[in-house]
Protein backbone atom coordinates (compact mmCIF):
# COMPACT_ATOMS: atom_id res chain seq x y z
CA UNK A 1 0.00 0.00 0.00
CA UNK A 2 1.13 3.28 -0.89
CA UNK A 3 0.87 5.21 2.09
CA UNK A 4 1.26 8.33 0.11
CA UNK A 5 -2.47 8.21 -1.36
CA UNK A 6 -4.15 8.42 1.57
CA UNK A 7 -6.04 10.65 3.29
CA UNK A 8 -4.25 12.57 6.85
CA UNK A 9 -6.65 10.44 8.72
CA UNK A 10 -6.42 7.35 7.65
CA UNK A 11 -2.77 8.29 7.21
CA UNK A 12 -2.26 8.66 10.91
CA UNK A 13 -4.47 5.40 11.28
CA UNK A 14 -2.15 3.81 9.69
CA UNK A 15 0.94 4.99 10.72
CA UNK A 16 0.15 4.01 14.22
CA UNK A 17 -1.03 0.72 13.49
CA UNK A 18 2.83 -0.23 11.94
CA UNK A 19 4.46 1.86 15.16
CA UNK A 20 2.27 0.05 18.08
CA UNK A 21 4.75 -1.07 20.22
CA UNK A 22 7.04 -1.62 17.53
CA UNK A 23 10.00 0.15 20.09
CA UNK A 24 9.62 -2.83 22.23
CA UNK A 25 9.63 -5.98 19.36
CA UNK A 26 12.71 -8.43 19.52
CA UNK A 27 15.13 -9.41 17.09
CA UNK A 28 14.73 -12.87 14.26
CA UNK A 29 17.42 -14.94 15.98
CA UNK A 30 17.92 -16.36 12.64
CA UNK A 31 20.31 -14.51 11.33
CA UNK A 32 24.27 -14.05 11.47
CA UNK A 33 24.86 -11.00 13.83
CA UNK A 34 28.18 -8.79 13.93
CA UNK A 35 29.24 -8.91 17.46
CA UNK A 36 32.79 -7.95 17.54
CA UNK A 37 35.61 -6.91 15.58
CA UNK A 38 38.41 -9.37 14.85
CA UNK A 39 40.74 -7.15 15.77
CA UNK A 40 39.80 -6.81 19.25
CA UNK A 41 39.86 -10.68 20.23
CA UNK A 42 43.20 -11.61 21.14
CA UNK A 43 44.18 -14.27 23.96
CA UNK A 44 41.94 -13.24 26.37
CA UNK A 45 38.47 -14.02 26.38
CA UNK A 46 35.66 -11.48 25.33
CA UNK A 47 32.62 -10.57 26.41
CA UNK A 48 29.71 -9.99 24.32
CA UNK A 49 25.86 -9.59 24.44
CA UNK A 50 23.66 -9.83 21.53
CA UNK A 51 19.56 -9.46 22.47
CA UNK A 52 20.09 -9.67 26.60
CA UNK A 53 22.14 -13.13 25.50
CA UNK A 54 25.41 -13.50 27.29
CA UNK A 55 28.07 -14.16 25.01
CA UNK A 56 31.42 -15.25 25.67
CA UNK A 57 33.94 -15.33 22.41
CA UNK A 58 37.83 -16.84 22.68
CA UNK A 59 40.20 -18.37 20.19
CA UNK A 60 41.25 -21.73 20.40
CA UNK A 61 44.35 -23.06 20.04
CA UNK A 62 44.46 -23.08 16.43
CA UNK A 63 43.74 -19.43 16.67
CA UNK A 64 39.92 -19.72 15.07
CA UNK A 65 37.03 -18.24 17.32
CA UNK A 66 34.90 -20.02 19.62
CA UNK A 67 31.39 -18.64 20.88
CA UNK A 68 29.71 -19.47 24.31
CA UNK A 69 27.02 -18.62 26.56
CA UNK A 70 28.75 -16.72 29.20
CA UNK A 71 28.25 -18.64 32.15
CA UNK A 72 29.76 -21.34 34.12
CA UNK A 73 26.72 -23.78 34.73
CA UNK A 74 28.90 -24.33 38.37
CA UNK A 75 27.74 -21.15 40.21
CA UNK A 76 26.30 -19.12 37.16
CA UNK A 77 29.16 -16.85 37.25
CA UNK A 78 30.34 -15.42 33.94
CA UNK A 79 33.02 -17.38 31.89
CA UNK A 80 34.33 -14.27 30.97
CA UNK A 81 35.96 -13.53 33.99
CA UNK A 82 38.22 -16.40 33.82
CA UNK A 83 41.38 -17.13 30.86
CA UNK A 84 41.96 -18.97 27.90
CA UNK A 85 44.08 -22.57 28.54
CA UNK A 86 45.03 -25.05 25.99
CA UNK A 87 42.43 -23.49 24.12
CA UNK A 88 39.56 -23.72 26.26
CA UNK A 89 37.51 -21.69 28.99
CA UNK A 90 38.78 -21.75 32.16
CA UNK A 91 36.02 -20.00 34.77
CA UNK A 92 37.75 -17.50 37.34
CA UNK A 93 35.87 -18.71 39.93
CA UNK A 94 36.76 -22.71 40.77
CA UNK A 95 38.90 -23.23 37.74
CA UNK A 96 36.33 -25.25 35.68
CA UNK A 97 36.96 -25.65 32.15
CA UNK A 98 35.20 -25.93 29.19
CA UNK A 99 35.64 -26.87 25.71
CA UNK A 100 34.21 -25.91 22.14
CA UNK A 101 31.28 -28.31 22.62
CA UNK A 102 29.98 -26.75 25.55
CA UNK A 103 30.72 -29.60 28.24
CA UNK A 104 32.87 -29.48 31.28
CA UNK A 105 36.27 -30.72 30.60
CA UNK A 106 38.54 -30.28 33.69
CA UNK A 107 38.00 -29.60 37.12
CA UNK A 108 41.39 -29.09 38.89
CA UNK A 109 40.36 -30.46 42.34
CA UNK A 110 38.10 -33.40 40.70
CA UNK A 111 38.58 -36.54 43.58
CA UNK A 112 39.67 -40.10 41.68
CA UNK A 113 36.28 -41.67 42.91
CA UNK A 114 34.51 -38.21 41.21
CA UNK A 115 33.17 -38.13 37.35
CA UNK A 116 33.23 -35.01 35.38
CA UNK A 117 29.90 -33.16 35.78
CA UNK A 118 27.25 -33.77 32.81
CA UNK A 119 26.60 -30.15 32.96
CA UNK A 120 26.62 -28.64 29.84
CA UNK A 121 26.53 -24.54 28.05
CA UNK A 122 25.26 -23.60 24.68
CA UNK A 123 27.37 -23.65 21.52
CA UNK A 124 26.90 -20.82 19.45
CA UNK A 125 27.49 -21.03 15.61
CA UNK A 126 30.15 -18.52 14.52
CA UNK A 127 32.30 -17.38 11.34
CA UNK A 128 35.21 -15.03 11.54
CA UNK A 129 34.64 -12.79 8.20
CA UNK A 130 35.89 -9.38 6.76
CA UNK A 131 37.17 -7.84 10.12
CA UNK A 132 34.39 -8.83 11.90
CA UNK A 133 33.02 -11.81 13.86
CA UNK A 134 29.24 -13.09 13.87
CA UNK A 135 27.30 -14.93 15.73
CA UNK A 136 23.97 -16.73 15.23
CA UNK A 137 21.90 -17.00 17.86
CA UNK A 138 19.05 -18.58 16.48
CA UNK A 139 18.35 -22.41 15.30
CA UNK A 140 21.62 -24.10 14.77
CA UNK A 141 20.00 -26.25 11.69
CA UNK A 142 19.50 -22.55 10.49
CA UNK A 143 22.85 -20.95 10.43
CA UNK A 144 23.99 -22.91 7.10
CA UNK A 145 21.14 -21.45 5.53
CA UNK A 146 22.22 -18.21 5.76
CA UNK A 147 24.71 -16.13 5.65
CA UNK A 148 26.62 -12.69 6.86
CA UNK A 149 26.46 -9.83 5.26
CA UNK A 150 28.87 -9.62 2.28
CA UNK A 151 31.68 -6.83 2.64
CA UNK A 152 33.25 -7.43 -0.54
CA UNK A 153 34.85 -3.91 -0.66
CA UNK A 154 36.58 -4.72 3.10
CA UNK A 155 39.66 -6.70 1.56
CA UNK A 156 39.81 -5.11 -1.82
CA UNK A 157 42.84 -2.73 -3.08
CA UNK A 158 40.17 -0.25 -4.16
CA UNK A 159 38.50 0.65 -1.32
CA UNK A 160 39.45 2.51 2.04
CA UNK A 161 37.66 2.09 5.02
CA UNK A 162 37.23 3.58 8.41
CA UNK A 163 35.09 1.82 11.29
CA UNK A 164 33.04 3.55 13.76
CA UNK A 165 31.28 1.66 17.11
CA UNK A 166 27.67 3.22 17.57
CA UNK A 167 26.66 2.87 21.36
CA UNK A 168 23.37 4.35 22.14
CA UNK A 169 20.84 3.78 24.80
CA UNK A 170 17.65 3.25 22.72
CA UNK A 171 15.87 0.31 20.52
CA UNK A 172 17.42 -0.39 17.22
CA UNK A 173 14.27 0.77 15.50
CA UNK A 174 15.34 3.70 16.02
CA UNK A 175 18.78 3.45 14.55
CA UNK A 176 17.30 1.87 11.77
CA UNK A 177 14.92 4.72 10.87
CA UNK A 178 17.42 7.04 11.22
CA UNK A 179 19.73 5.31 8.51
CA UNK A 180 17.28 4.87 6.20
CA UNK A 181 16.01 8.72 6.82
CA UNK A 182 18.00 10.81 3.90
CA UNK A 183 16.12 13.76 5.12
CA UNK A 184 17.45 14.14 8.39
CA UNK A 185 20.98 15.70 7.02
CA UNK A 186 19.70 18.87 8.12
CA UNK A 187 21.39 17.82 11.38
CA UNK A 188 24.67 17.14 10.28
CA UNK A 189 25.63 20.65 8.81
CA UNK A 190 29.45 20.28 7.53
CA UNK A 191 29.27 16.62 8.15
CA UNK A 192 27.01 15.71 5.86
CA UNK A 193 28.07 13.98 2.45
CA UNK A 194 24.95 14.73 0.93
CA UNK A 195 22.34 17.14 0.11
CA UNK A 196 18.79 17.89 -1.34
CA UNK A 197 17.72 14.09 -1.16
CA UNK A 198 14.71 12.77 -2.91
CA UNK A 199 12.63 9.75 -2.49
CA UNK A 200 12.11 8.92 -5.99
CA UNK A 201 11.66 4.31 -5.63
CA UNK A 202 10.82 2.27 -3.12
CA UNK A 203 10.95 -1.69 -3.06
CA UNK A 204 10.46 -3.45 -0.09
CA UNK A 205 9.57 -7.47 0.30
CA UNK A 206 10.54 -9.86 3.41
CA UNK A 207 13.56 -9.13 3.75
CA UNK A 208 14.98 -6.02 2.93
CA UNK A 209 13.69 -2.41 2.09
CA UNK A 210 15.35 -0.50 -0.72
CA UNK A 211 15.22 3.31 -1.36
CA UNK A 212 16.67 4.83 -4.18
CA UNK A 213 17.18 8.79 -3.94
CA UNK A 214 18.23 11.51 -6.08
CA UNK A 215 20.70 13.68 -4.37
CA UNK A 216 23.56 16.23 -4.73
CA UNK A 217 27.01 14.83 -3.59
CA UNK A 218 29.66 16.98 -1.66
CA UNK A 219 32.23 14.79 -3.11
CA UNK A 220 33.78 13.68 -6.04
CA UNK A 221 36.46 11.02 -5.91
CA UNK A 222 38.47 11.08 -9.12
CA UNK A 223 41.91 12.49 -8.95
CA UNK A 224 44.47 10.96 -6.07
CA UNK A 225 44.15 14.63 -3.95
CA UNK A 226 40.43 14.16 -3.76
CA UNK A 227 40.26 11.96 -0.72
CA UNK A 228 41.48 15.37 0.39
CA UNK A 229 37.99 16.86 0.47
CA UNK A 230 37.50 14.02 3.52
CA UNK A 231 39.96 16.41 5.33
CA UNK A 232 38.80 20.03 3.77
CA UNK A 233 35.13 21.05 3.15
CA UNK A 234 36.58 23.76 1.46
CA UNK A 235 37.01 21.26 -1.16
CA UNK A 236 33.98 19.88 -1.56
CA UNK A 237 31.72 21.13 -4.38
CA UNK A 238 27.92 19.66 -5.19
CA UNK A 239 27.23 17.62 -8.45
CA UNK A 240 24.13 15.10 -8.86
CA UNK A 241 24.63 11.48 -7.55
CA UNK A 242 22.36 8.36 -7.01
CA UNK A 243 21.97 7.64 -3.30
CA UNK A 244 20.72 4.33 -2.61
CA UNK A 245 19.88 2.69 0.93
CA UNK A 246 18.72 -0.67 2.05
CA UNK A 247 17.72 -1.94 4.67
CA UNK A 248 18.95 -5.46 4.18
CA UNK A 249 17.74 -7.28 7.79
CA UNK A 250 19.17 -7.04 10.44
CA UNK A 251 21.79 -4.59 8.69
CA UNK A 252 22.24 -1.63 6.41
CA UNK A 253 23.95 -0.82 3.46
CA UNK A 254 24.31 2.88 1.06
CA UNK A 255 25.81 4.15 -1.92
CA UNK A 256 26.53 7.21 -2.93
CA UNK A 257 27.08 7.71 -6.64
CA UNK A 258 30.50 5.85 -7.05
CA UNK A 259 32.80 6.96 -4.28
CA UNK A 260 30.91 5.52 -1.19
CA UNK A 261 29.63 2.52 0.44
CA UNK A 262 28.94 2.69 4.03
CA UNK A 263 27.36 -0.08 5.78
CA UNK A 264 25.76 -0.51 9.65
CA UNK A 265 26.21 -3.89 11.15
CA UNK A 266 23.50 -4.04 14.28
CA UNK A 267 23.97 -5.65 17.41
CA UNK A 268 21.34 -5.22 19.23
CA UNK A 269 22.08 -5.83 22.55
CA UNK A 270 18.56 -5.34 24.42
CA UNK A 271 15.15 -2.85 24.63
CA UNK A 272 16.75 0.31 25.02
CA UNK A 273 20.55 -0.17 24.09
CA UNK A 274 21.89 -1.59 20.67
CA UNK A 275 25.63 -1.70 19.27
CA UNK A 276 25.91 -1.28 15.66
CA UNK A 277 29.85 -1.04 13.51
CA UNK A 278 29.35 1.58 10.83
CA UNK A 279 32.05 0.80 8.15
CA UNK A 280 32.91 4.04 5.75
CA UNK A 281 33.98 2.88 2.16
CA UNK A 282 35.81 5.49 -0.16
CA UNK A 283 36.20 4.40 -3.84
CA UNK A 284 39.82 4.31 -5.54
CA UNK A 285 38.40 2.63 -8.63
CA UNK A 286 38.83 5.80 -10.34
CA UNK A 287 41.94 5.99 -10.26
CA UNK A 288 43.56 3.60 -13.12
CA UNK A 289 46.82 4.39 -12.75
CA UNK A 290 47.09 3.20 -9.41
CA UNK A 291 45.82 0.00 -10.36
CA UNK A 292 48.77 -0.75 -12.69
CA UNK A 293 51.00 -0.30 -9.41
CA UNK A 294 52.71 -3.01 -7.54
CA UNK A 295 49.91 -4.95 -5.73
CA UNK A 296 52.24 -4.39 -2.48
CA UNK A 297 52.29 -0.63 -2.88
CA UNK A 298 48.32 -1.02 -3.49
CA UNK A 299 47.80 -2.94 -0.24
CA UNK A 300 50.24 -0.07 1.30
CA UNK A 301 48.07 2.76 0.22
CA UNK A 302 45.23 1.00 1.68
CA UNK A 303 46.54 -0.09 4.65
CA UNK A 304 48.16 3.55 5.17
CA UNK A 305 45.24 5.39 4.56
CA UNK A 306 42.93 2.75 7.25
CA UNK A 307 40.45 5.38 9.32
CA UNK A 308 41.25 8.61 6.81
CA UNK A 309 37.59 9.40 7.06
CA UNK A 310 37.68 8.74 11.28
CA UNK A 311 36.51 12.04 12.08
CA UNK A 312 33.95 12.53 9.83
CA UNK A 313 32.17 9.29 10.87
CA UNK A 314 32.52 10.11 14.57
CA UNK A 315 30.84 13.87 14.46
CA UNK A 316 27.82 11.68 12.05
CA UNK A 317 27.92 9.24 15.06
CA UNK A 318 27.63 11.62 17.41
CA UNK A 319 25.25 13.95 16.52
CA UNK A 320 22.55 11.17 15.77
CA UNK A 321 23.28 9.11 19.01
CA UNK A 322 21.92 12.44 20.79
CA UNK A 323 18.68 12.42 18.63
CA UNK A 324 18.23 8.47 18.76
CA UNK A 325 18.32 8.29 22.49
CA UNK A 326 16.20 11.76 22.71
CA UNK A 327 13.56 9.70 20.72
CA UNK A 328 13.90 6.64 23.09
CA UNK A 329 13.65 8.97 26.14
CA UNK A 330 10.02 10.44 24.66
CA UNK A 331 8.87 7.09 23.91
CA UNK A 332 9.46 5.56 27.56
CA UNK A 333 8.08 8.89 28.99
CA UNK A 334 4.91 8.15 26.68
CA UNK A 335 4.81 5.72 24.70
CA UNK A 336 1.55 6.67 23.02
CA UNK A 337 2.78 10.06 21.90
CA UNK A 338 4.47 9.88 18.26
CA UNK A 339 4.56 12.33 15.40
CA UNK A 340 3.25 12.54 11.56
CA UNK A 341 6.08 10.64 9.47
CA UNK A 342 6.13 11.89 5.71
CA UNK A 343 9.18 9.17 4.55
CA UNK A 344 7.21 6.21 3.15
CA UNK A 345 10.34 4.46 3.41
CA UNK A 346 10.11 4.67 7.19
CA UNK A 347 6.67 2.93 6.93
CA UNK A 348 8.24 0.03 5.14
CA UNK A 349 10.99 -0.29 7.53
CA UNK A 350 8.53 -0.71 10.66
CA UNK A 351 6.72 -3.47 9.06
CA UNK A 352 10.02 -5.20 7.98
CA UNK A 353 10.79 -5.26 11.75
CA UNK A 354 7.68 -6.53 12.86
CA UNK A 355 7.57 -9.17 10.13
CA UNK A 356 11.06 -10.08 11.13
CA UNK A 357 10.46 -10.20 15.01
CA UNK A 358 6.70 -12.43 14.69
CA UNK A 359 9.12 -15.01 12.46
CA UNK A 360 11.91 -14.99 14.69
CA UNK A 361 9.33 -16.05 17.58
Amino acid sequence: MDTTQLAPQALASSQTAIAADLRQLGINFNHWYAVARSRDLTHTPLAVTLWQQAIVLYRDRQGQVQALEDRCPHRQVKLSHGQVVNGEMECAYHGWRFGQAGTCTHVPYLADNQKLPTCKIRVYPVQEQNGFIWVFPGDDTAATAKAPLPLPEWDHLNYIATVAIIEAEAHYSFLIENLMDMYHGHLHDSYQAWADPVLQDLAATSEAVHAHYAAQSYYKIDKIWSVSQLFFPALRRLHPEPLDVSYLYPNWRSTLGQDFVICCLFCPQGPTRTRAFLIHFTSLNAFHRLHKLPVWFRRWVRDSLFGSAQKLLDGLVEQDVVMIEEEQQSYLQNPQRRGPELNRALLSVQRLIRQQAQAGE
